[in-house]
């Protein structure tokens, strides 16, 4: 038996096509394919998130200083001018920022390597790139996903069958986290 389905493509167009679903997967909660490729997605998702669920707390918290430009009531950078050259204005700002310890950012390189980069643009905006913004899948995967099925040992997603397309009479099936 194989360890995996070869869905009918070359080994950079599986893992293209599988990459793509489960960033969807992850990013959406839900997606509607074919049984076989389902399963495939369900086996990569499965492992995100046992990685998630196993590393959820495995961080330290650090107090960090920055340098914060200063902003008008416009949200534009206060500049001022300082030898005849206009320069921002910077504040000293103390953060708290989360720091992964080694297992936790060694699982989050290799949620990376799977998930690609999600930018989300508002119904607003369409078109252009201004108030776009790029969305934190691996942060999304700790952070909810991980506390959420903290309790549960697998089975974190469930596939239902929809029926068959209507194009080809492949067998449909909705994945999705349980």
């Amino acid at each position: 038996m194989a360890k995996y389905r070869k869905l009918g493509r070359t080994s950079s167009q599986r893992k293209a096509l599988l990459r793509n679903q489960v960033t969807a997967l992850v990013h959406n909660g839900k997606i509607v394919t074919t049984e076989a490729k389902a399963k495939e997605v369900q086996k990569i998702v499965e492992g995100l998130i046992a990685a998630a669920v196993r590393e959820k707390d495995n961080f330290e918290t650090v107090k960090v200083t920055a340098k914060v430009p200063r902003k008008d009531k416009d949200g534009k950078r206060v500049k001022e001018v300082v030898d005849g050259k206009k320069q921002t204005v910077y504040d000293e700002v103390e953060k708290e920022i989360k720091k992964d310890l080694p297992s936790r950012l060694h699982a989050r390189r290799q949620m990376i390597k799977v998930l690609y980069p999600v930018t989300e643009v508002p119904a607003t905006n369409a078109g252009k790139k201004r108030g776009t913004k790029q969305i934190d899948l691996v942060a999304k995967l700790f952070d909810e996903y991980g506390p959420k099925y903290a309790g549960r040992k697998g089975g974190y997603t469930r596939i239902v069958k929809i029926g068959q397309r209507k194009g080809d009479g492949a067998l449909e099936v909705l994945l999705e986290f349980v």
